[in-house]
């Protein structure tokens, strides 16, 4: 990492709440607090099953939920704020670990050292500067999630957004999601349909090193 890099890291959580907070009706179903992602334990950092964003991203979820809710969808997150002690992890796995137990679930197409250079994975992560969510929309009717045609977390081609091999209907439920996101001012990227960041973040030079921990907001 640059100097100019390591500058811009701290540890102040202080623009920072639990989403829950406010969106009393969201899902959270924090992969990397547990074994099931694409390495295969829990990622350094994720001392709670939390999701932890800046106030302003926080305000603007409110919002999506709220138009959710009234179509009869909740929001699920899979994460939000990423600590950078996780992205480190990361990219030691991905040029050190020969570990590729969870190959099959999350990149059975790629090699591990190609999640970088496919965008999947990031070196500094957008989701460090806090305004960055992961999530898909669950049906209030059925209590299950939307199909969206991929699983989270799946690095492949079949995750891009404008992807074509798959159903009308899973991809209309991805346009659903991406539109509500857009309309409240969150952007999303070309290889991940559920990856967004708040287009008017308030840290956008910043990254974060504090703990994914409700103890940590108290101090």
């Amino acid at each position: 990492m640059t100097s100019d890099f390591q500058k811009a890291v701290t540890m102040n959580p202080s623009g920072f709440v639990l989403l829950a907070d406010y969106v009393p009706a969201v899902i959270q179903e924090i992969r990397y607090y547990s074994g099931y992602n694409f390495i295969g334990e829990r990622i350094d950092g994720y001392e709670e099953p939390c999701a932890i964003i800046t106030k302003e991203a926080a305000r603007a979820l409110k919002t999506v939920s709220n138009e959710m809710l009234v179509q009869g969808y909740r929001l699920k997150i899979f994460d939000a704020y990423r600590p950078v002690s996780a992205v480190k992890q990361f990219v030691l796995w991905g040029i050190e670990d020969e570990d590729i137990r969870m190959k099959q679930y999350f990149y059975p197409d790629l090699q591990k050292q190609e999640l970088f250079a496919k965008g999947y994975i990031a070196k500094l992560s957008s989701h460090s500067r806090g305004s960055t969510v992961d999530l898909t929309l669950l049906d209030m009717a059925t209590g299950k999630e939307v199909d969206m045609g991929s699983p989270f977390d799946l690095f492949s081609e079949a995750s891009h957004p404008d992807y074509k091999g798959i159903t009308e209907e899973q991809y209309n439920n991805r346009m659903t999601l991406r539109r509500v996101m857009i309309r409240n001012g969150f952007e999303p990227i070309y290889c991940e349909w559920w990856h967004f960041t708040l287009k008017n973040e308030p840290y956008p030079d910043t990254y974060f090193e504090f703990p994914v921990s409700s103890q940590y907001l108290k101090k």
